[in-house]
């Protein structure tokens, strides 16, 4: 496996391939993450993986300075999954110039949900990975793939939007989301929580799971008044979260196409962000 740092280098180590399958990632690698390595390998010729903790997408009160940075761990891993190619660059690499170019997702999607507890969070997220992009593809001749996990569904479903609408060559792969035994969903921030809180944390998924259900069988009948309903049903189940000692930015089940308001015969997805302790956590749940 090689390890570059810089755009130039990482042109030059896939000048010899065509068709690049690249996991974008910020690193503190847990099993989650290998398993979207392992989606990609079969997509191309050369796997790639980035490490990069992107200041763009982080508020000035939230984790950047704390967020963990383990990259000697994080390549020892990627080795034993298969990966190719590691870029890894520091900030001055991948922006040797202040980023005041940057990618705007329409207000209708990224403004809601994670958009809306954390402003400006998705306009990060797009710069990146559209630079990203340009360093991992710019010399592809083949078809290309990207592949991101599902754990972030609201952020998946802004990438296939920009990749869309800026007509990139890019075949974008969802990963399903890996979970702990108790149900919880794998996350960098996990490494956070204690023994006792991570018990715990599986009560996020249990709540959205039950939410989601519920508002399946509340649209299913076809009553009148049923988004009012589902706005109850989402408070409660937000105030039984907030029982147990969590502090909840949302619980809320959305039609999957677009995330808004779901009606009769939509396909659905629950989704929820929460503060346990110090550490926030987000989920969905797809209501099958």
């Amino acid at each position: 496996m090689q390890i570059v740092h810089t755009p130039a280098a990482l042109r030059e180590v896939l000048h010899a391939y065509h068709s690049p399958a690249f996991v974008p990632t910020m690193g503190n690698l847990h099993s989650g993450h290998l398993n979207l390595v392992t989606l990609a390998k079969p997509l191309g010729d050369v796997t790639v993986a980035s490490i990069f903790v992107n200041r763009l997408q982080f508020a000035p009160h939230e984790d950047f300075d704390t967020y963990p940075r383990t990259l000697q761990a994080d390549c020892d891993k990627l080795a034993a999954a298969g990966c190719d190619v590691v870029f890894a660059p520091a900030e001055a690499d991948l922006y040797p110039v202040p980023q005041t170019f940057k990618v705007t997702p329409p207000t209708a999607l990224a403004d809601i949900l994670e958009g809306h507890f954390r402003p400006g969070f998705f306009t990060g997220v797009c710069t990146v990975v559209m630079k990203l992009f340009q360093c991992v593809f710019a010399e592809a001749r083949g078809p290309r793939y990207a592949v991101f996990g599902k754990k972030d569904y609201q952020q998946l479903m802004v990438i296939r939007q920009m990749v869309e609408q800026f007509a990139l060559p890019i075949t974008i792969v969802g990963g399903e989301t890996q979970r702990a035994d108790n149900g919880l969903a794998l996350s960098s921030r996990n490494g956070y929580l204690s023994s006792e809180q991570r018990e715990e944390a599986a009560a996020l998924s249990i709540s959205l799971r039950s939410l989601g259900h519920a508002a399946q069988a509340l649209l299913s009948a076809h009553t009148a008044g049923a988004d009012v309903a589902l706005q109850a049903l989402e408070r409660v189940a937000l105030e039984q979260l907030n029982a147990r000692g969590w502090k909840t930015d949302y619980l809320t089940v959305r039609r999957r196409s677009d995330l808004q308001t779901p009606q009769a015969g939509d396909a659905l997805v629950a989704l929820g962000a929460s503060r346990l302790g110090n550490t926030r956590l987000i989920d969905n749940i797809e209501i099958q």
